[in-house]
């Protein structure tokens, strides 16, 4: 009966309301020199910004430069750059300039997804991993 009893509480966790999938938009702007991203929750933009971490804006929406196999994709280093918030827009600068025609991605981690007890039983998810898109572009 208490094995039951857990089995609903998880599912009834899991029943709980979802937010709905965020996706950003990509766009370049300083003549193909700069990334901005849009479409971000403009509260969770500010609070992320007011926080100290290092790299806070790499571990949320790092670039990556597309390599030409891209079974390869996981291994990439992210490009190392300049994130700087906007009202609710992030702009990313990179160290080294985009390389015109050269395929690159984002991927946006979406923290807020994943992490109920149904996505652990339903394995949409495993334990310390976190749902993201990869989104490709071209300057």
């Amino acid at each position: 009966m208490k094995k039951i009893a857990l089995f609903l509480l998880l599912c009834c966790m899991g029943c709980a309301e979802k937010q709905a999938n965020q996706t950003i938009q990509i766009s370049m702007t300083n003549d193909h020199k700069t990334a901005k991203f849009t479409s971000l929750n403009g509260d969770v933009a500010h609070e992320i910004e007011r926080d100290t971490t290092v790299n806070k804006w790499q571990n949320l929406l790092p670039v990556y430069r597309m390599p030409a196999d891209t079974d390869l994709k996981d291994f990439q280093p992210p490009q190392p750059g300049v994130y700087k918030l906007v009202q609710n827009q992030v702009f990313f600068t990179p160290d080294t300039a985009f390389v015109t025609g050269q395929t690159y991605f984002v991927r946006f981690y979406r923290y807020s997804e994943g992490g109920t007890s149904w996505d652990m039983l339903s394995r949409k998810n495993k334990p310390g991993q976190h749902p993201y898109t990869d989104l490709i572009f071209k300057p």
